[in-house]
């Protein structure tokens, strides 16, 4: 039976349990210790029966062999989990993802607590804190100051050079240019590219805004992904995010748009560059992801076959700039285009080999079919920046890329595409994905196919 002792001290309680197990190979008796501590607000009557449970819990571990380890705290382990995934191919992205979550666990009561101790009302006690008022995130705009263009005409820099100095977007430098407030982050590439600090060129204006319900759902997925891990390599006897509240989050339908405004759009388009407007076009009659769009290369562009492979992806990551990795799913998927796209992508092509001519030597031919001046990558985010500005421009309902996707997807649905051509279209690695993303459509679908049958069988049309 496991011996635990009450420690009280500065006012605190905690609870000293040892399980004796055995004797080392010297005839020592074999000790294993775990230290636990109450929770804020636990009255000393229960704790006492807590500590009681903890120890009879702790006992159970040391006979299963589950006490391997439980000096590490979830900080500790968190950072071998996130490692362990980075080798296993989980993207930059994700993985940059994941570390700006843990800096909050990490700061937590969450992140200082051993494996072992993490109880699932440590993890609600979390979450809530999290709903606080006093719980934001901080919000950094940079203002650009006259001084700026100051400096770039000193040093004889074109904006376009200062985009690829800075691996920011031409759409983000113009922006600067016109004094318009963009990221920290954007504000410190581009004062490092013209060799001064963000305070020599902007102005940093900070706010603070409470954190989203879908925010608090992300941090309560990635300790669950961390205990897993634990449970799996028998650190910890059970997932304790398992049997936690998990925050709830309010579904929002996708937003897409009507046959009618997407006519709108391409008729605003024929007064937009070229390169736009094949970009939006792809867009619009394939339904990839922008970061699909900005990947595709010549080469896996088929005009004879009207067929475009879908097989990378562009990226940005902050200290890496903008980077090709596999698609989202990591698969490769084949789309046929319409015969106007072919036409409209051989149109491009040819007034893309003028501009490769025109530039020479500056020419990076790196076969993208959508680059910035000199044939670089695009980087995803100016994609969107386009779509926005271009909205206000023509007076248009707000765009961005992610709405012409889920217009692709409602269009298929509302004409009886089943579910799988759909997925496979879209390129979710699963078809529950897709029916789960899209279940008001197909609910709404399945209403008219009802009607539609009742229409013909019942002759409703002729009564």
């Amino acid at each position: 039976m496991a011996n635990i002792r009450k420690i009280e001290k500065n006012g605190g309680i905690s609870f000293k349990i040892v399980v004796t197990r055995g004797r080392d190979i010297n005839g020592k008796q074999i000790r294993h210790y775990k230290t636990w501590m109450p929770p804020q607000g636990m009255t000393p009557r229960k704790a006492e029966k807590e500590a009681q449970r903890v120890a009879f819990e702790f006992e159970q571990e040391v006979d299963l062999g589950y006490v391997v380890d439980n000096r590490q705290t979830f900080a500790e382990y968190a950072a071998y989990v996130l490692e362990v995934k980075e080798q296993s191919g989980v993207k930059h992205s994700t993985i940059q993802g994941y570390q700006f979550l843990l800096k909050r666990i990490n700061e937590s009561m969450i992140g200082r607590m051993k494996l072992t101790d993490i109880r699932p009302q440590h993890l609600n006690m979390f979450y809530k804190s999290l709903q606080t008022k006093a719980v934001c995130e901080e919000v950094v705009k940079a203002k650009p100051k006259p001084r700026l263009k100051e400096e770039l005409k000193a040093k004889g820099m074109s904006q376009t050079r200062l985009a690829i100095e800075s691996h920011t977007s031409n759409p983000t430098v113009t922006k600067v240019c016109r004094g318009e407030v963009v990221t920290e982050e954007k504000a410190r590439a581009i004062a490092a590219a013209l060799q001064c600090t963000v305070s020599d060129l902007f102005t940093l204006q900070r706010a603070e805004k409470p954190l989203s319900s879908k925010t608090i759902q992300e941090h309560h997925r990635l300790i669950h992904a961390v205990l897993s891990m634990a449970e799996r390599e028998m650190l910890v006897p059970y997932n304790a995010a398992d049997k936690a509240i998990s925050p709830k989050t309010s579904r929002t339908d996708p937003n897409y748009f009507q046959p009618e405004q997407v006519a709108s759009i391409l008729e605003a388009l024929e007064s937009e560059p070229l390169k736009w407007q094949m970009l939006i076009h792809l867009l619009i009659v394939t339904g990839c992801r922008r970061g699909e769009i900005a990947g595709l290369k010549w080469d896996k562009v088929d005009l004879d076959n009207a067929v475009l492979e879908i097989s990378a992806n562009v990226c940005y990551a902050k200290g890496k700039g903008v980077y090709e990795t596999t698609t989202k799913t990591g698969t490769t998927r084949y789309l046929k285009i319409p015969s106007e796209t072919v036409t409209m992508l051989r149109r491009y092509r040819a007034t893309q080999s003028a501009q490769r001519i025109k530039c020479g030597d500056r020419w990076k031919d790196m076969g993208y079919v959508f680059t910035q001046e000199y044939g670089e990558p695009m980087n995803p985010s100016s994609i969107t920046a386009w779509t926005r500005k271009f909205s206000k421009r023509h007076d248009l309902p707000p765009i961005n890329p992610h709405a012409f996707r889920h217009t692709v997807a409602s269009v298929l649905i509302a004409n009886g595409t089943d579910i799988v051509t759909v997925s496979k279209q879209l390129g979710h690695a699963q078809v529950s994905t897709t029916s789960d993303r899209y279940s008001h459509l197909i609910d709404r679908a399945r209403a008219e196919a009802a009607e539609c049958i009742a229409d013909t069988l019942l002759n409703r049309k002729n009564a």
